[in-house]
C-alpha cells in the first residue's frame, strides 16, 4: 500500500516508516523537522517537508500521488510543558490533526491510524488500565490527545472514515542500532538513565519515593518501539474490513524507576547515580495497560517484552549515538 506516514521522521514514526518498509509497502514520510531528524527517515522513503498547521503543504502531499493510509505521528509531547502551555498543545495536537483530517477528507483517503497516548485516563481508577476505563487526563497533553480521539469518532460517522487510535503507555528501546529515540529536551526515563551511564549527565533525579508501590518509585508499562511499530501495520490492515476502534498497547508489566535504574546499571555495566526527589504533581503511582482487546483483535503479540532486551537496545543506539542523530 500507499502509506502516508505524518510525522515520520520522529522516534515512534520512523521506527514505523521502517517496518512498513521492510513489509513491501511505499513509504512517503511528511515532517516539518521542528521536533524530527531527516537523518532518522529510512532509506527508501520519500521525504516532503510541510506543516500540519497548513492546508496547503497538505493538500500538496496529498496530490503528489495517492494514498491507501495515513498515520499521525505529529505531535508535542511533553506532558510538564502542557502545563504552562496548553494553547501550544492544543494547536499543534488537536487543532493541526483536523487539519489533517479535513485534508484526507478532500483528497479521498479513508483509513487513519492516530498516535495517542495513555495520557487520556489520568490517574486510572483501575490497574492494568483497559479501553473501557474512565479518560480523564490530568495534563492539557493528555486532553489534546482525547480531544481527537473524539473528533475522530463524530467524523467517521459522518463521512465513513475508518480510523484506529493506539494508546501508547511508555514507548521504550531502540528499532535498531542506528534508529533510536533522539529528543530535545529528553524527559523519558530509559535515555535519561543512560545518559548518566554515559556520563552525559551527573545523576538520574528520581521523583517520589513513597508511592504505595513496592519499592516506592513509580511503576510504568514500558512497550519496545518495535512493537509499536508492529501494532500500527496490523492496524493498517485491518481497518480495511474491520470498524474504526481504540487500543491500549503496553505489555502488561510494570516496571519500577528503581528496577529500571537497576536494569541499566546491569546492563550497560556502568554506575548510574541517582538523586530523590519530591513528588511530582500529576503522578500517578502505578500505570500499566491491560493490551487484551488489540491482542484478540489483531493478534498483536509483543517481541520485545522484557525489560532488560528494551533496555539493552536503547543502550546499543544510545552508545553508538551519543549525540543522536546530530542535527
Amino acid at each position: 500500500m500507499n502509506v502516508l506516514v505524518v510525522g515520520g521522521a520522529g522516534y515512534i514514526g520512523s521506527a514505523t516508516s521502517r517496518a512498513l518498509l521492510e513489509a513491501g509497502h511505499n513509504v512517503t514520510v511528511f515532517d516539518n523537522l521542528d521536533k524530527g531528524h531527516r537523518a532518522a527517515v529510512p532509506d527508501g522513503a520519500e521525504l516532503l517537508i510541510g506543516d500540519t498547521a497548513n492546508a496547503e503543504d497538505l493538500d500538496l502531499a496529498f496530490v503528489s500521488r495517492s494514498y491507501d493510509v495515513v498515520m499521525d505521528f505529529a505531535a508535542f509531547i511533553e506532558a510538564g510543558e502542557s502545563m504552562n502551555l496548553p494553547a501550544r498543545y492544543f494547536r499543534n495536537n488537536t487543532a493541526n490533526a483536523l487539519t489533517l483530517i479535513e485534508a484526507m477528507l478532500r483528497h479521498d483517503v479513508g483509513r487513519l491510524v492516530f498516535s495517542s497516548s495513555a495520557a487520556v485516563f489520568g490517574d486510572p481508577d483501575e490497574v492494568p488500565v483497559v479501553e473501557e476505563s474512565r479518560p480523564e487526563p490530568t495534563n492539557p497533553y493528555g486532553e489534546s490527545k482525547l480531544q481527537v480521539e473524539r473528533m475522530l469518532a463524530w467524523v467517521g460517522s459522518a463521512h465513513g472514515l475508518r480510523w484506529a487510535a493506539l494508546r501508547y503507555f511508555n514507548a521504550a528501546g531502540a528499532a535498531g542500532p542506528d534508529c533510536g529515540e533522539d529528543h530535545d529536551p529528553e524527559s523519558h526515563l530509559i535515555p535519561l538513565v543512560l545518559g548518566a551511564a554515559l556520563g552525559r549527565r551527573e545523576a538520574i533525579r528520581v521523583y517520589g519515593t513513597d508511592y504505595p508501590t513496592p519499592d516506592g518509585t513509580c511503576v510504568r508499562d514500558y512497550v519496545h518501539v518495535a512493537d509499536l511499530a508492529s501494532a500500527h501495520l496490523l492496524a493498517m490492515d485491518a481497518l480495511s474490513t474491520r470498524a474504526s476502534a481504540r487500543y491500549n498497547l503496553g505489555n502488561g508489566l510494570g516496571y519500577s524507576v528503581r528496577e529500571v535504574v537497576d536494569c541499566a546499571r546491569r546492563v550497560t555495566g556502568r554506575a548510574v547515580p541517582v538523586v530523590e526527589s519530591p513528588r511530582r504533581p500529576g503522578d500517578p503511582a502505578i500505570l500499566v495497560a491491560s493490551s487484551s482487546a488489540i491482542r484478540a483483535d489483531y493478534g498483536w503479540t509483543p517481541r520485545h517484552a522484557d525489560l532488560d532486551s528494551i533496555v539493552a537496545s536503547a543502550w546499543e543506539w544510545h552508545a553508538r549515538h551519543p549525540d543522536g542523530y546530530g542535527d
